[in-house]
């Protein structure tokens, strides 16, 4: 047996009186009626800091834990949930699920066997790794090095997360699996002002590791140095031109517009639907020959990934598109069965309260064979965007419009004044049709996405390549 299964059994199952038979026993009353049914148990620890202007603003605990209860027949599904994880209200919860899901027959129950695939984490506590001293010191040091940074600097926030999560997992197809999911982030936000302007930096790291590491690899200096340097290079900033231009994407971080604008239109029920712009588009090129873009739930560590998914399948390495024809969709364990496909261990959810639903795990484009410098010399005219802010998207029609927080001007192939206020308006499908030039520096984000869906938010990774696109729409001061 798994440390994560251990730990998630003693936690979720023994601390609460249960045992393979209350599992057996509630899994049967979902199958009875709903024909195939799981459930979900959690329990969840967390901490936030928050450091404003050097005091200490925020010092916050949140505890939460409970079971849901699903049933399936069909398209039709029943769903309901406690906040206790006890014998009478894992029952009722799954006789509320399978009344919901009413059918007649049945299906029957496989034995439950453990399904424990190679962990991607150490199943640890992160808040356990310092103390309280420690936390409180690491931000002020953070706030000491972005005010030393530059003395144009005027604000400074910090705020330290981390939480652990224990998740358990059974199913009347048999499955029995766990997992323990420790995450942390760090984030600096900064202000520059200079006669009378003020522009804002930010920079953030995080993963599935405790708070040691930002001590151990001083992320805490490269970060509040970053944050501290984009603001003031955002001082210098003149207006964006606006119009249709080249438009290259830096490595890393960029990767958050193909997730946003293209990602979404990939996950399986978007295309059982058929709201997505890929429906039925299985086997069609959708983009240029020299995109291949995968969906990857198996890198150590990252922030994105998952030993397995909030159903049991193992996180895996999926592609959605290669040499810009269309391959699969990302499937959680519904989406699979209705489109006939196979799980791809993207069933997420964001809580024992939320039912499962296909999701992105860390979703970045291959590396291609060109050198970034020999990108930006083949560009005549064009924007550099290093870093996005805010967006939208509209998933059903693909359209996007991104606002870039660092980004600047390419001139005879060369990047030259940075520019304020620039945004990409365009169409997710079309954009990759149009991607001319793939660099050979992919690069991931430092762990700090956040993906919202159907109002639920899971931790994500994004990760791309430098990319020369062809005739992008930038919204910014009309030349």
């Amino acid at each position: 047996m798994s440390q994560a299964l251990t730990m998630a059994r003693n936690r979720l199952l023994l601390d609460s009186g249960l045992d393979d038979n209350s599992l057996n026993k509630a899994l049967s009353i979902l199958s009875r009626h709903g024909g195939i049914g799981d459930l979900y148990f959690q329990s969840a620890r967390g901490e936030a800091w928050m450091l404003e202007d050097g005091s200490l603003k925020e010092a916050a605990i949140h505890l939460s834990q409970g079971l849901g209860a699903r049933a399936m027949r069909g398209e039709k599904t029943g769903f309901a949930y406690s906040d206790d994880i006890v014998l009478p209200a894992l029952l009722e919860a799954s006789e509320m699920a399978s009344r919901i899901a009413h059918s007649s027959g049945g299906h029957r129950v496989l034995p439950l066997r453990v399904n424990a695939p190679r962990p991607l984490y150490q199943p640890l506590n992160p808040s356990a790794s310092l103390d309280n001293k420690a936390k409180v010191a690491l931000l002020s040091e953070a706030d000491k090095i972005a005010r030393a940074a530059d003395p144009r600097i005027r604000q400074v926030n910090v705020s330290l997360s981390g939480s652990c999560e224990a998740v358990l997992i059974a199913g009347s197809d048999g499955t029995l699996a766990a997992d323990v999911r420790p995450l942390v982030c760090l984030r600096i936000s900064v202000i520059a002002e200079h006669k009378r302007r003020r522009e804002q930096g930010y920079a953030g790291a995080g993963g599935r590791w405790d708070y040691r590491r930002f001590i151990r690899e001083r992320q805490v200096e490269k970060l509040a140095k970053e944050a501290a340097r984009q603001a003031c290079v955002n001082l210098e900033a003149v207006p964006a031109p606006a119009g249709e231009q080249v438009v290259v994407l830096g490595p890393g971080w960029p990767g958050i517009l193909l997730h946003e604008a293209v990602g979404h239109g990939l996950e399986g029920d978007f295309a059982y639907q058929k709201t997505s712009a890929f429906s039925g588009r299985i086997g069609e090129r959708v983009a240029s020959p020299n995109v291949t873009v995968v969906d990857d739930g198996t890198l150590p560590g990252r922030r994105g990934s998952l030993s397995v998914d909030d159903e049991g399948t193992p996180g895996a390495c999926t592609t959605l598109i290669e040499n810009g024809e269309l391959r699969q969709f990302m499937q959680d364990k519904r989406t699979a069965r209705l489109m006939g496909a196979t799980a791809t261990g993207n069933g997420r959810r964001q809580s024992y309260a939320h039912l499962p639903m296909p999701r992105m795990t860390n979703t970045y484009m291959l590396a291609g064979e060109h050198h970034p410098q020999d990108i930006i010399a083949s560009v005549d005219r064009g924007v550099y965007a290093v870093h996005f802010g805010g967006g939208q998207v509209d998933i059903t029609s693909g359209k996007f419009v991104f606002s870039a927080s660092e980004a600047y001007a390419i001139e005879r192939g060369k990047i030259t004044r940075p520019l304020k206020g620039a945004s990409l308006i365009g169409h997710g499908p079309d954009v990759l049709t149009r991607v001319s030039m793939v660099g050979n520096d992919l690069s991931l984000d430092d762990g700090i996405g956040t993906c919202g869906k159907q109002g639920q938010t899971v931790p994500v990774g994004v990760g791309q390549p430098t990319l020369r696109i062809e005739r992008l729409t930038v919204g910014g001061t009309q030349m």
